[in-house]
């Protein structure tokens, strides 16, 4: 299959064999795509790796073949965002996300628009812990792990602000009799479910639970970013 003119960005790179290269790409109509980029590394290649970049929007023209896709075209659209620092290490984490967290050839255009609009506000000055926790609740809804946080667990009765409560992955909010390191305040997760920034300590509390949540999808195994991204990642 002919794929022309189809926005992706770079997630991941890697050398194959002498002057390739082999990619994991976001599409907005064909989800995660492994490609094949050939001869991209050599000299007289008239497909070059300075435009296979992460965080750049590209169009690619691909040909689709089983579980792998050939680069024939690429062409940049658009501004690439120049993330630097502690906000280049946020982009990295949002592309190893995508790569554990969703299967190859399974189309979510939310996720692609999503994917953008948090690269737009890490370029931006929104805070960086917030900013990550937008696109973790986006993307586990995106691939069908829907935050529950509005609604109690055990009894589907509304989240009080002020009462504390235990998030556990497979069922939702549990509510606490005593608050604790690993308790948040309803408060916290009714500002993820309206969009709606919380305070610092609600931003430590939602970033436990996020990589809770997230260890827990990928079968308890850790993510390489969250080592160098801790500091990064603290509110404020």
């Amino acid at each position: 299959m002919r794929i022309e003119q189809h926005p992706a960005y770079v997630l991941h790179a890697r050398p194959y064999r002498e002057t390739s290269l082999l990619l994991e790409c976001l599409t907005r109509g064909h989800g995660r795509l492994g490609v094949v980029a050939r001869g991209v590394r050599g000299e007289r290649s008239r497909l070059k790796r300075a435009q296979l970049e992460p965080f750049q929007p590209l169009l690619l023209d691909l040909l689709l073949r089983g579980e792998m896709a050939t680069l024939t075209a690429v062409e940049t659209e658009g501004t690439p965002s120049r993330l630097s620092g502690e906000r280049g290490l946020a982009g990295l984490y949002l592309n190893e996300l995508v790569v554990r967290l969703t299967g190859r050839q399974d189309p979510s255009p939310g996720l692609f628009d999503a994917y953008a609009q948090t690269l737009s506000r890490l370029g931006s000055s929104e805070p960086l812990a917030w900013s990550l926790r937008r696109f973790e609740r986006d993307l586990l809804e995106t691939i069908g792990y829907a935050l529950q946080l509005e609604h109690e667990a055990e009894t589907g009765a509304s989240l009080l602000p002020q009462a504390h409560y235990r998030y556990q992955a497979e069922q939702g909010a549990v509510r606490c009799a005593v608050a604790n390191a690993s308790t948040l305040r309803g408060s916290d997760l009714l500002a993820l479910a309206q969009d709606c920034m919380p305070d610092e300590r609600g931003l430590r509390a939602l970033r436990q639970m996020m990589r809770e949540i997230i260890r827990f999808h990928l079968g308890g195994a850790e993510l390489r970013a969250w080592r160098v991204l801790a500091p990064a990642a603290a509110p404020r």
